[in-house]
């Protein structure tokens, strides 16, 4: 299968430079409460990302989201995904992602969420997924403003 030989250096390169472009971007913008877990799984996303692991890069950015949520809730326990998207009033597309992730990760063997057909065919409507994961996943884990 073509996509898993690693991508030439300079396609590498691009994809690290679109996705560190919202790194710098957010970061300017001031100080904010982040998690050491959510923050140690951006690296694993971006990994994923410039190889061109589509689906596992949207199974991680909502990876991200959940545990910087989880990690700056101030909560002492545990709360669900679901709970924890509802009290950050995060809205339709969040939702959404937290569907898809979950679609991917809890097979349904008569509707799977992905297939090898996508894998070899729907490259480039999976790689849009997958940047609008990444999209969703700096704006939660930059939206908690700290001191």
């Amino acid at each position: 299968m073509e996509h898993l030989d690693p991508p030439p250096p300079d396609q590498w390169n691009k994809r690290r430079a679109w996705f560190e472009s919202f790194i710098f971007d957010y970061e300017e913008r001031g100080s904010y409460l982040v998690g050491e877990q959510a923050s140690a799984f951006i690296c694993e996303v971006q990994a994923c990302f410039c190889s061109g692991a589509w689906a596992a890069t949207i199974v991680l950015a909502f990876t991200v989201i959940e545990a910087n949520l989880q990690e700056t809730s101030g909560a002492s326990k545990k709360q669900r995904s679901i709970d924890l998207l509802r009290s950050y009033n995060s809205g339709q597309k969040f939702d959404a992602l937290r569907k898809r992730r979950n679609a991917l990760i809890h097979a349904t063997p008569d509707y799977p969420a992905i297939t090898i057909d996508q894998q070899w065919d729907g490259r480039e409507a999976l790689e849009f997924e997958a940047k609008e994961a990444i999209k969703l996943m700096f704006m939660a884990f930059y939206s908690q403003t700290g001191t």
